[in-house]
């Protein structure tokens, strides 16, 4: 693996993770009274979008993180639209 590789998935990683506190929270307290639904709509446009571009070019950090956080964020607008 190259070292672009590797700094690639961290920076992944770490955006990624970036997701999981609000997630776990919105889940447990079935609150999410202060997350901005326009900010998450347009926010997870642009990560499958991420996503997109990604796969055209064939580059697992883009692939494997656009994936993940596309899956939180869209958990987190669940949690919005089912509990405002």
């Amino acid at each position: 693996m190259t070292f672009k590789t590797v700094l690639g998935l961290l920076a992944a990683s770490c955006t990624t993770i970036a997701y999981v506190p609000q997630a776990l929270k919105a889940w447990r307290t079935q609150s999410t009274g202060n997350v901005s639904v326009g900010m998450f709509l347009l926010m997870f446009a642009g990560i499958i979008l991420w996503l997109i571009y990604g796969a055209m070019l064939g580059d697992l950090p883009l692939i494997f993180a656009n994936l993940v956080t596309a899956g939180l964020a869209g958990a987190i607008l669940v949690f919005k639209l089912r509990y405002g």
